[in-house]
């Protein structure tokens, strides 16, 4: 017996989960149901969901956050349900990490065939670990927690986002360029000092000696690695 794929689905529009609901065979689909993005985010963590249905427009936080967050821990594809049908934002929740956009309202048919292309491509993959180690250092990208041993240390959103870009590629060289455009955008690609700065600031905060640092190391001239050994 073919085992029940599990998708979860995040949309404040109860109507729309009474539609899915309704739609999807339970023999074939779990469903699992999210009303706000934080719930949706905790959920994807904590429910290992194969395909993630997600709106853009919720009470708490856009889509587009939602998909940018899961994207610093899973690879769980993304398939966005929206009213919103311009280009730019099918450009904005693309390059956030959903893999594919259907405009509401949409037929049951092709829902099902996105799906289907979707669970295809998610069998190729092997999923990523969400919690990442390096020394002393615990980086869990699911919660959005780091620890140092067993301290939890507050770091700012851009530290967080560079320390979460280093720790999904931990123990390969992250080049400057691939940093400064995943934490702060194309348009500064080549601000090579914000990295400097950063990169103090996380040393000073996570390294037992910022000035000989263990786990945040500097590859001259090429960009920077977590080291996870």
């Amino acid at each position: 017996m073919t085992k029940a794929r599990k998708i979860l689905v995040v949309d404040d529009e109860a109507a729309i989960r009474r539609f899915l609901r309704a739609s999807l065979d339970p023999a074939q689909f779990t469903l699992v149901e999210a009303e706000d993005g934080a719930t949706g985010l905790r959920a994807a963590a904590t429910e290992n969901p194969e395909v993630v249905l997600l709106d853009l427009g919720m009470p708490d936080m856009d889509g587009i956050e939602v998909a940018r967050r899961l994207r610093e821990w899973s690879a769980v594809p993304i398939i966005v349900l929206s009213a919103r049908g311009q280009e730019a934002d099918k450009i904005d929740a693309l390059d956030a990490g959903a893999d594919d956009y259907l405009t509401k309202p949409f037929g049951v048919g092709e829902l099902f065939a996105r799906i289907r292309v979707a669970l295809r491509h998610a069998q190729k993959a092997d999923p990523p670990d969400p919690v990442v180690r390096a020394g002393d250092l615990t980086i869990d990208l699911a919660l959005r927690r780091v620890l140092r041993g067993d301290e939890e240390i507050h770091l700012t959103p851009n530290e967080y986002r560079l320390l979460a870009v280093l720790a999904r590629h931990a123990g390969r060289v992250v080049t400057h360029k691939q940093l400064l455009r995943e934490v702060w955008g194309e348009a500064y690609a080549d601000e090579s000092h914000y990295l400097r700065v950063y990169m103090g600031q996380l040393r000073h905060k996570l390294e037992t000696d910022p000035g000989q640092p263990k786990a945040l190391t500097t590859e001259p001239g090429v960009g920077y690695r977590l080291k996870t050994e």
